[in-house]
């Protein structure tokens, strides 16, 4: 590897809860097969019935939203994931094609492995294939408490839960339009636009064109329902800081 690609190794592997957990032995073994990328808002990561070839790392800042699409020209998000995890075929065996579509939203840099390679570091790897097992074990946890959350809590409370997902990825300053949020809501936008407003009233949150910016919190946390913390938790749980929970 050049300089520059150890570079870009070496922030791939500490920018990414997943890859930070790796000893230098596990890291060798995904580390000569990795690139860095650079992702756009809107970049296709992955799309349905498209055959998953690889999996990508979100580093710091960068955020993949996981969107179901129905008829109508309807959708919604299943999951966002940044640096506490992967998009791709990190939980799946083997190739197989992708059920939902996966697209940035929030821009930055990623790690990119190819499936071969993934899948050789997992059977040589008893701390991978477990890890790997884990965070597959906190996705499905994610899409779960979704599903309760969209049936059963208020539309402000999802979206403070949602903004202090993205705040935690992202930090206080968040590149989003209301159109977009209303998106992966899977609301109108006159009503996030209501809801940014009283979270605006509150001292909770700034806006300006394009731009959210939390700038309380604690306040936010209290105005979420506790789904946010619920997945916090179980994160902690099953992968925390050393790759096998706590």
């Amino acid at each position: 590897m050049t300089t520059d690609e150890l570079i870009q190794a070496d922030e791939a592997f500490a920018g990414n809860r997943l890859l930070s957990t790796f000893s230098r032995e596990a890291r060798a073994l995904l580390e000569p097969f990795g690139t860095s990328v650079e992702l756009a808002t809107g970049d296709l990561v992955l799309d349905r019935g498209v055959q998953v070839l690889s999996s990508v790392f979100p580093i710091g800042p960068t955020m993949i939203s996981m969107v179901v699409e129905l008829s109508g020209s309807r959708s919604i998000e299943v999951a966002s994931i940044g640096n506490e995890g992967a998009v791709g075929g990190i939980v799946s065996c083997g190739h197989a094609p992708a059920f939902s579509r996966a697209e940035v939203l929030v821009p930055g840099r990623a790690f990119r492995v190819p499936m071969e390679a993934l899948e050789d570091a997992k059977n040589r790897s008893p701390f991978i294939s477990n890890l790997f097992c884990r965070y597959s074990d906190y996705l499905l946890s994610t899409v779960m408490q979704s599903v309760a959350c969209n049936s059963f809590h208020s539309i402000p409370e999802r979206a403070a839960r949602w903004l202090l997902h993205v705040q935690d990825r992202a930090g206080d300053r968040i590149d989003l339009t209301q159109e977009a949020l209303a998106g992966l809501l899977g609301v109108q936008r006159t009503t996030v636009n209501a809801v940014i407003k009283e979270l605006s009233s509150e001292g909770l949150v700034t806006t300006s064109r394009g731009i959210v910016r939390v700038i309380d919190r604690a306040g936010l946390k209290r105005r979420a329902c506790e789904c946010y913390q619920r997945l916090q938790d179980h994160y902690a749980a099953v992968i925390g800081t050393s790759g096998h929970g706590g």
